[in-house]
């Protein structure tokens, strides 16, 4: 039986297709900006390197440190559309779900941030009984690259920095979770709204550097997969992130 224009299953279906176009329409709207902004920026760069070429030595140490500013904002903005249109790419790619074991994708990410990561060796404490999740490998693994590169970079300023990710009990409901803790800087918890914002930063950039979209692109990739993700910090007390997976029982025809 077909349900009825009224009926909860109809308002429900308009509302997701409602909430889905917003969604598109905001993806649209964030790359173009991303594509269009581009070209001022460069414009503004060149002619002012022309400026920084033609006439700098006829210039005082004030305007060209003026001219050096606004050549660092420029590239400055340069990098945050990247983040835009990373943000936007995210929301727009197909979702190809698999059966995906966290022991070994964990394990892969570590291993690539410790052969990238500047500065001191982390200490990776990975526990020996990650489960199974239902995901899209290859956004998964861009999650947890953002979010364990996190860890990894707050933490770097500890004498002995360390990173535990281990599983935490099932909820019985169908789901897995996963916690990420680490005896880093930790943050403010009254700036915990900040935390998935876009561009959104807990830390100036002089004590670390981004542009603050690790967590906010985190936060989506794990929305398109179905999963959750929560922070809890204090000052100079490390941070703990709890991940929240469909765990691979709840994919029908499938197993581990």
């Amino acid at each position: 039986m077909d349900a009825s224009p009224e009926s909860p299953e109809s308002r429900i279906a308009a509302l997701e297709a409602e909430l889905a176009a917003v969604r598109a329409e905001m993806q649209d709207f964030t790359a173009t900006v991303s594509h269009d902004l581009r070209a001022p920026l460069r414009h503004i760069v060149s002619y002012v390197q022309l400026v920084q070429e033609d006439a700098g030595p006829q210039l005082d140490a004030e305007v060209q440190s003026f001219l050096v500013t606004i050549v660092d904002s420029a590239r400055h903005m340069g990098v945050l559309l990247d983040g835009l249109s990373e943000l936007s790419r995210v929301g727009t790619q197909p979702l190809a779900l698999e059966l995906v074991s966290l022991q070994v994708l964990v394990q892969e990410v570590c291993d690539s941030l410790s052969a990238t990561a500047p500065g001191k060796a982390v200490e990776w404490q990975i526990g020996d009984n990650l489960p199974t999740v239902q995901a899209d490998g290859r956004l998964l693994r861009l999650a947890l690259e953002h979010m364990l590169g996190n860890a990894v970079k707050f933490s770097a300023v500890r004498e002995k920095p360390v990173v535990a990710i281990s599983r935490l009990n099932s909820d019985g409901a169908g789901y897995e979770a996963l916690e990420v803790r680490d005896n880093g800087v930790g943050f403010n918890p009254a700036l915990q709204g900040n935390l998935f914002k876009v561009f959104g930063r807990l830390h100036s950039s002089q004590q670390f550097p981004g542009i603050g979209v690790g967590l906010a692109l985190t936060r989506i990739l794990l929305q398109r997969l179905g999963a959750t993700v929560a922070v809890q910090g204090a000052v100079d007390a490390g941070c703990s992130v709890q991940l929240r997976f469909r765990a691979a029982r709840s994919i029908h025809g499938l197993t581990p």
